[in-house]
């Protein structure tokens, strides 16, 4: 069994924001030279996600505005968790989208269904923040 592990980094100019990374998934996939087995994706920061989902702008703008809903940014104050940071929300919002993908590996290739993406989800963004790629199999 061969493995494969890599670390990407991002940093965003906004507090909040959505970034299709399956096309860096699929190079290192291809890096990997791993034909079947299964890639586990994860953000290594708890205020930041990956998750799967359409490659589509009205549903980011959904998203944004759900996640608002239920755990707004503002006031600061309503949360107790805020004091030395204003992240609270970032907290809940990662929660609520979760912490990571496993995705199948098929002949060289994800196995993603026909409008799926993988998405890093950035909830408290303007610092370096890195994702995990780690890829088993032959």
């Amino acid at each position: 069994m061969k493995s494969y592990r890599k670390e990407l980094w991002f940093e965003t100019s906004q507090r909040r924001s959505f970034i299709c990374i399956t096309p860096t998934i699929r190079a290192c996939l291809e890096e990997s030279h791993i034909k079947e087995g299964l890639l586990l994706c994860n953000a290594m920061h708890i205020t930041a996600s990956v998750f799967i989902n359409d490659n589509e702008t009205g549903l980011h703008q959904d998203f944004e505005k759900w996640l608002e809903k239920l755990a707004p940014e503002k006031p600061y104050n309503q949360y107790q968790h805020n004091g030395f940071e204003d992240n609270a929300d970032a907290h809940l919002k990662r929660t609520i989208m979760g912490r990571e993908v496993v995705i199948a590996v098929t002949d060289g290739k994800l196995d993603l269904g026909p409008w799926e993406e993988v998405f890093y989800g950035e909830f408290d963004g303007k610092r370096r923040k890195r994702v995990l790629v780690k890829i088993i199999g032959e």
